[in-house]
């Protein structure tokens, strides 16, 4: 069993699924368009080129998403973060900075009683990330 989050996103899914992806050097899957898709609705013709679904993969893990179906109101992320673990001191500052240039750094990365380093952070997108380095590689 494997569990993938799946971020929904208010019209911007292209532009963070990219970030994404050279931010944390994941491997960019397909960006699947609303625009000829069946069985997603009455889909307004503006929004033909929103994303219908896209993924990032970081080796086995796979991040998923898609911009909010137009018929469905947005209400932003809450009550959840995406968490990443590295293998190294030097791979947590690298995604760390990459990830919340043009965000709110929530916790600054630094050691803890249980990390050599963990940070928190809400990127330019409104997604809430925590970056975990247990020990350096």
């Amino acid at each position: 069993m494997n569990v993938n989050p799946y971020l929904i996103l208010n019209g911007d899914c292209e532009a963070a699924f990219t970030f994404y992806a050279q931010a944390t050097g994941g491997e960019l899957g397909p960006m699947m368009r609303f625009d000829g898709m069946e069985g997603c609705g009455d889909i307004p013709p503006e929004y033909g080129q929103k994303i219908m679904h896209t993924h990032v993969m970081f080796g086995q893990t796979v991040l998923m998403g898609s911009d909010n179906h137009p018929a469905q109101p947005y209400e932003g992320m809450k009550g959840c973060s995406v968490s990443l673990s590295v293998d190294s001191i030097k791979e947590a500052e690298r995604v760390f900075a990459a990830l919340s240039d043009g965000g709110q750094v929530t916790m600054p990365l630094a050691q803890t009683f249980w990390a050599v380093r963990f940070g928190m952070l809400v990127d330019r997108f409104g997604v809430p990330w925590m970056i975990n380095c247990e020990k350096d590689a």
